[in-house]
């Protein structure tokens, strides 16, 4: 495990517990505070202040939590890293067989300038949105897609090929960045919901604390500063404890994968001189590995490109390494 996603999930696991720690030392507070005790109420008056000053302290820390989302910020950084290190090995690869050209350098620049913006620093104001309005596949490549130099021949591309390939971009499109966009969308309502209600029943639990011991209220301050301290902390467990925003994250970044794998697609299929394409054969195989097929198994999506087939028809998705 990288060292910069170890810290991460430590830190998200230390601070989601002193949040914990301290919204059930305040509901804890809150209860001894309305316990009628005759002459001690000078006591009583200190759980009272402690317990709205904790859940004070707890209301702002869940709100900070709940918008820069520690568990997303970690598989962010983890994400960085893998694909750093592979932009790194690939320049290297480079470097390797060969001179680099000003093509090869200008490459290596787009790709860097993407992937900086896709996992910029995470750091306010900076860092990336957490609750977008419309959730979209991560894009961590230039749009530009880099084609070979002309080739003799039919540079292994074929009309059967054409179709298979037309094929598996439907069924990507319809199936398996739709899939993964529609989970990451239901995440991303629960994980709105779950950081609005943290902070919003912590802040209810400071106020009924400091209503504690009004007459006229009676024990409806204590019973609600207790529940909602009890309720954020059940809250924001959940939400951080069970790594909401990590799991949007990761179905985001699915999405990016297959969608990465279309705009190749696209780009060679747009390309009408076939020897300035890939090579037929070789692309073929890289999209095998890509979605966990083997080649006979990519050859039966073919029948999907034909007109005719609707979406519903579709009975089985293009990848199958997640």
């Amino acid at each position: 495990m990288p060292s910069s996603e170890l810290k991460g999930t430590t830190g998200t696991t230390i601070f989601t517990n002193s949040i914990n720690a301290i919204s059930l030392t305040a509901s804890l507070m809150a209860g001894i505070s309305s316990i009628p005790v005759g002459e001690a109420a000078p006591h009583m008056l200190a759980f009272k202040l402690s317990s709205v000053i904790l859940f004070t302290a707890a209301t702002g820390m869940m709100l900070i939590t709940s918008k820069i989302q520690p568990s997303q910020l970690a598989e962010e950084q983890r994400n960085a890293t893998r694909l750093w290190k592979q932009l790194g090995r690939s320049i290297e690869t480079t470097l390797a067989l060969r001179a680099p050209t000003q093509r090869d350098v200008d490459e290596a620049m787009e790709k860097v300038l993407a992937l900086d913006k896709a996992y910029p620093l995470p750091l306010l104001p900076g860092m990336l949105e957490k609750f977008p309005e419309i959730v979209e596949p991560t894009r961590w490549w230039p749009k530009s897609q880099r084609m070979q130099s002309p080739q003799a021949g039919s540079n292994g591309w074929s009309h059967e090929l054409e179709e298979e390939m037309r094929g598996i971009l439907r069924v990507l499109k319809a199936k398996d960045e739709q899939q993964y966009i529609t989970l990451g969308q239901l995440v991303l309502n629960m994980n709105k919901t779950l950081a609005i209600s943290g902070p919003l029943l912590a802040g209810l639990a400071a106020i009924s604390s400091g209503l504690i011991g009004s007459p006229a209220l009676g024990p409806m301050p204590a019973f609600l500063g207790v529940i909602g301290g009890v309720l954020a902390t059940a809250v924001h467990t959940l939400e951080h404890g069970g790594q909401v925003g990590m799991v949007f994250e990761l179905f985001r970044n699915c999405a990016g994968y297959y969608r990465r794998l279309q705009e190749e697609i696209e780009s060679n299929l747009g390309e009408t001189d076939v020897q300035k394409r890939e090579n037929g054969e070789l692309f073929e195989m890289k999209a095998a590995l890509q979605l966990g097929r083997s080649l006979s198994d990519l050859k039966g999506l073919a029948s999907y490109a034909s007109p005719s087939c609707e979406d519903e028809d579709m009975k089985e998705f293009a990848g199958k390494l997640f």
